[in-house]
């Protein structure tokens, strides 16, 4: 059996989808590991996870805090600059420590924990890459060549610093195995190597005990609105219109509202429910629809149910994933910064009333059932580390060093 270390952001939707896989590469007997933000993974990975600590910028949940107005590049430097150089940073001896405790065969490296890719090179590891959003596969910085130049060097000279010998490699795609976790029905064509689309990897999550069930009205369509955990700061106003929206239609739609930070200061009536924790995996079984901000995971597990979305991108990865989306035809998309409640509440209509929305969705939720999700991904990556075992081996004389 093989020995996995997982290198990841203090970022839960990107540890996630790599928990599930985990627990499948565990069931089929190896050891597996943790390197990152202890305090961070432990409510994720469980109490009787070994979890090796890493240090990291003090910032919140969801990385460094941007304003909300940050868009492009603007807030791709500014995410670099301010969290993942640093994080890359803070990791790099603790993931060290880590491969020297555990002596892992196999890394897997989320794209945005880079420290984990610059190690296993200085180390002679193979790792692989875990993709939890689709944008890099798009090369979204390719009509910006000034600024993927920036990116690079700023890659390049983490590599460097920390004595990395191959600088060829870019950190955001290991040579040795990427797992996408989606699939071609939703993202189109790519021209990257060694990729697996593996579909999402949905592991069961805590949720809240506390949500009024019995409130769900099952005689009307129940349409779910979210923008996310990260943007609170950036999304009263598109909140508020699409409430609007929602319950002037009470008369055929239940509004089902994420309001984190209780931006809705007072209950909008019309029988809708808010609550500033959504048990959003238990409750796409009987949902409709769901409005939200095209986060990766967020449009993943609405697809994988089936459901048609209406969604309204803010920055970073949410513009690319929101035109997957569109082109899929599992969706509609809206202008997050001018929309309003007559155009949210044209588009809601507009997904539920069509059929072509809601069959668009059911042929990608088709796919990522063929993907195989995590098992999936666990299998790729026992086959990576037979591979890594059998050029050992060829390597001693047939003898494990």
């Amino acid at each position: 059996m093989s020995r996995f270390l997982f290198v990841v952001p203090p970022l839960v939707g990107h540890t996630n989808p790599t928990v599930g896989v985990a627990a499948r590469l565990v069931e089929r007997g190896h050891e597996v590991a943790w390197a990152g933000l202890e305090e961070f993974l432990r409510h994720l990975v469980g109490p009787q996870a070994t979890v090796f600590h890493c240090d990291g910028p003090t910032l919140g949940p969801e990385g460094a805090h941007r304003p909300p107005e940050m868009r492009g590049p603007a807030a791709l430097k500014f995410l670099w600059e301010n969290f993942l150089a640093p994080l890359a940073r803070g990791m790099v001896p603790g993931v060290r420590a880590a491969c020297e405790r555990f002596r892992p065969d196999v890394l897997v490296v989320d794209q945005q924990a880079v420290a984990g890719g610059i190690v296993a090179n200085s180390l002679g590891l193979p790792w692989a890459t875990s993709a939890t959003t689709s944008a890099e596969f798009t090369d979204p910085l390719a009509g910006m060549p000034k600024v993927e130049e920036w990116l690079r060097d700023v890659l390049r000279g983490l590599q460097k610093e920390f004595g990395d010998p191959l600088e060829q490699v870019d950190l955001r795609f290991s040579p040795h195995l990427t797992l996408a976790f989606t699939t071609r029905a939703l993202i189109g064509e790519t021209g990257h190597e060694h990729v697996r689309f593996v579909g999402p990897s949905i592991a069961p999550r805590p949720e809240s005990e506390d949500f009024p069930y019995s409130t769900l009205d099952d005689a009307r369509a129940k349409v779910l609105l979210t923008l996310g955990t990260a943007n609170t700061d950036a999304g009263e106003r598109f909140l508020r219109e699409a409430v609007t929206a929602l319950t002037s239609r009470a008369d055929r739609i239940q509004a089902v509202i994420a309001d984190p930070a209780g931006v809705l200061t007072e209950h909008p009536g019309a029988g809708a429910v808010v609550a500033p924790r959504i048990p959003v995996l238990r409750l796409l079984d009987r949902l409709d629809a769901v409005i939200c901000h095209a986060g990766h995971n967020t449009v993943c597990e609405t697809l994988s149910h089936g459901l048609p979305l209406v969604v309204a991108p803010i920055r970073d990865d949410q513009p690319i994933v929101a035109q997957q989306v569109v082109d899929c035809g599992a969706g509609v998309r809206l202008r997050f910064n001018r929309a309003n409640a007559e155009q949210i509440g044209k588009a809601v209509d507009t997904v539920l009333s069509e059929v072509d929305y809601r069959a668009a969705a059911q042929r990608v939720q088709e796919s990522f059932r063929a993907a195989g999700g995590a098992a999936s991904a666990a299998k790729h990556l026992e086959l990576l580390a037979q591979d890594a075992t059998a050029t050992a081996l060829a390597g001693t004389g047939g003898t494990k060093p």
